[in-house]
């Protein structure tokens, strides 16, 4: 069992509007050609593959891709997008499940890893990466770096969308690692609809740690999928560790 809480289906059926910037050519193009870049020949494996923001593409740029995803109607959407024979998915978690063959590529995006809510689990999906990986074969994460410093003694929230239809912030328990995304959306009623996710942050230094355990080294660190440096003042970093060949 894992800890993750699975999208249900209204939230899988209105996850591509409300992630329309994300689904953007500005980010999508990027993202694709460095995870293409790393494929080469080889095959791609995303865990939590969700509606296929990503796979998809990734797939059209000619990259066989197979996805894991735990929520079945997230899957669904997917599914409306492209067949299982173009793009094969497996419903389970990204910490356990196994799909058959080696891969060249497994990447795990849009702060996803941190859909595991332990420590535990976390480090069981890096080893699970590591038991998909061919030999030289890489694992990538994108995650963003935990916005502790905008904590002052005292205050437990930091907000990250206040615009017309969005309040969104977060709430942080500093002793569990754990965070609660909170969001108030407006709809085209005037009416507002809430909503909150629990997440369990890591420093890249962690995962770092994590990928150790798996047999992974690190490779690269960058702060987004431009390639920009990554620094001590980047919000996310791309990270990727590789297996020996």
């Amino acid at each position: 069992m894992t800890s993750s809480e699975p999208w249900i289906r209204a939230t899988a059926d209105r996850y591509d509007a409300e992630e329309g910037e994300m689904s953007s050519a500005a980010v999508l193009g990027p993202t694709v050609d460095f995870l293409a870049g790393l494929a080469g020949d080889g095959r791609a494996l995303e865990f939590a593959i969700g509606t296929g923001r990503v796979g998809v593409p990734l797939r059209e740029r000619g990259v066989p891709v197979v996805g894991v995803e735990l929520s079945e109607p997230m899957a669904t959407v997917l599914r409306r997008k492209i067949d299982e024979d173009t793009l094969p998915v497996t419903i389970g978690d990204m910490a356990t499940t196994v799909v058959p063959g080696e891969f060249a590529l497994v990447y795990l995006v849009y702060n996803t890893i941190t859909n595991l809510l332990t420590q535990d689990e976390q480090v069981e999906c890096f080893r699970n990466a590591a038991r998909h990986l061919a030999p030289g074969g890489r694992f990538v994460i994108e995650l963003g770096v935990p916005p502790l410093r905008f904590l002052p003694p005292g205050q437990v929230a930091v907000p990250f969308d206040v615009s017309e239809r969005h309040l969104g912030f977060d709430t942080f328990d500093l002793v569990e690692q754990i965070l609660v995304s909170h969001h108030f959306t407006r709809e085209d009623d005037g009416d507002y609809r809430r909503g909150n996710s629990r997440h369990r942050y890591a420093w890249p230094a962690e995962l770092d740690l994590m990928a150790r355990i798996a047999g992974l080294g690190l490779e690269r660190r960058v702060e987004d999928w431009d390639g920009t440096p990554f620094t001590q003042d980047s919000t996310k970093h791309i990270s990727v560790w590789r297996k020996p060949a």
